[in-house]
């Protein structure tokens, strides 16, 4: 029986996913939003707000178990420089899911994993402009080969 065994297993070995959440937590610092598969943003959320709260100690001791975990110098430095000083006021829920739908390959859901307390230009959605199915064509080459005709 799996009870009290809650670890998301992403169909991956023990090191594989303990190094793939750890590098997943490292992106999330360096670039305060990640765009990953569903599964994998629930299962990383824990371990990110875990390394915020360590970042809000701020001692020696803290800073020891985040390198233990991140294995980036670089991770930990900012973690403990920018991330964890502008959650200082935050109590919990540092991070958030913004779900986006399937992905086209093999249409797994995903996600943006990012931080919540993050200046508003970074949280700007990215304007791609979609194009509908009949829309292949600019309007430009459309009108012109329908004058052709």
């Amino acid at each position: 029986m799996r009870h009290a065994k809650k670890t998301i297993k992403l169909g991956r070995k023990s090191e594989h996913r303990n190094l793939l959440l750890a590098n997943q937590v490292c992106s999330l610092i360096e670039h305060s939003r990640i765009k990953t598969t569903l599964a994998k943003a629930k299962a990383v959320r824990p371990f990110a707000e875990r390394m915020i709260t360590l970042g809000k100690r701020g001692d020696l001791h803290a800073r020891r178990v985040a390198f233990s975990f991140l294995r980036q110098k670089d991770a930990v430095q900012r973690l403990f420089a920018e991330r964890a000083p502008a959650s200082a006021s935050r109590q919990g829920g540092y991070c958030r899911i913004v779900k986006l739908g399937p992905r086209t390959s093999d249409s797994a859901l995903m996600a943006y994993l990012e931080f919540v307390d993050q200046p508003e230009a970074e949280t700007a959605p990215e304007a791609k402009a979609k194009r509908s199915a009949t829309d292949k064509k600019p309007a430009t080459e459309r009108k012109s080969s329908t004058e052709k005709k």
